[in-house]
């Protein structure tokens, strides 16, 4: 019997994880592109990226797990975990570095520019855009962390 890590691979806390990510990932493409022109800012752009390329790993994992809750056989084989665990470590990192830039943009156009580059409810999406990142960001780093904690024990069984 292998170990069960709660939140790696095919597990219902995994499924949970990955469901938050992809929902905090819409919500912040949601604040940043409805009515906001956000392709004026680079940091904007690498966001609204980056969510783009988040969305779809985690709902294609999410869909794993639930598979692998739902017949109750999770996939533990080495070469996926292993994918799965440099795929999350990637979207984490950069997931982090467009959260970051969002923030420092918008604290900036809020701060130091004042009204000349935004008005107050453009700047308030830019923030919630940068807030939905962050949570999306601390989810997927959790994942990353679980199924990385996971790995040793595959690599044991070879």
């Amino acid at each position: 019997m292998e170990p069960q890590f709660p939140g790696s691979i095919g597990t219902s806390s995994s499924l949970v994880l990955r469901l938050g990510q992809a929902l905090f990932s819409v919500a912040s493409l949601l604040f940043m592109c409805v009515g906001v022109q956000f392709y004026a800012y680079t940091s904007f752009c690498f966001l609204v990226t980056i969510k783009g390329l988040t969305i779809p790993w985690s709902l294609t994992l999410a869909m794993v797990d639930a598979f692998s809750v739902f017949v109750k056989r999770p996939s533990r084989q080495l070469q996926i975990v292993s994918v799965v665990v440099a795929g999350d470590w990637i979207l984490s990192f950069l997931s982090l570095a467009a959260a970051c830039s969002t923030a420092s943009v918008s604290d900036f156009m809020v701060t130091e520019a004042g009204a000349a580059f935004c008005g107050g409810q453009m700047c308030n999406r830019y923030r919630l855009s940068a807030a939905m990142a962050c949570l999306s960001w601390s989810l997927s780093l959790t994942s990353a962390l679980l199924n990385l904690w996971l790995l040793p024990s595959l690599y044991s069984n070879y």
